[in-house]
């Protein structure tokens, strides 16, 4: 063999081994990015969750103050119309 066919043959080499090393490192990087993604993902489900149940929390607090206004104001007019008759 030809000195260049031996330097050929031990670059090829020495590609093909350090090729190989950073593929495998690749791999190992995708992995601990699915976890990190899976992780990511599982906080913004539970960042969605809380926001549901606030918006759905919210929505009862409103209920719950409009009936209250409702019950004040069957309370005003029960006290007008008591007061109404007395003053007769």
């Amino acid at each position: 063999m030809d000195p260049i066919e031996i330097l050929i043959l031990i670059v090829l080499v020495v590609s093909t081994v350090f090729l190989t090393i950073v593929g495998i490192q690749l791999v190992f990087v995708l992995l601990a990015l699915k976890k990190t993604l899976n992780n990511v993902n599982k906080i913004i489900k539970g960042f969605d969750s809380i926001g549901t149940g606030l918006k759905h929390g919210i929505g009862e607090a409103t209920g719950f103050l409009n009936g209250l206004k409702t019950i004040l104001k069957v309370v005003d007019l029960y006290k007008d119309t008591t007061n109404g008759k007395k003053a007769k």
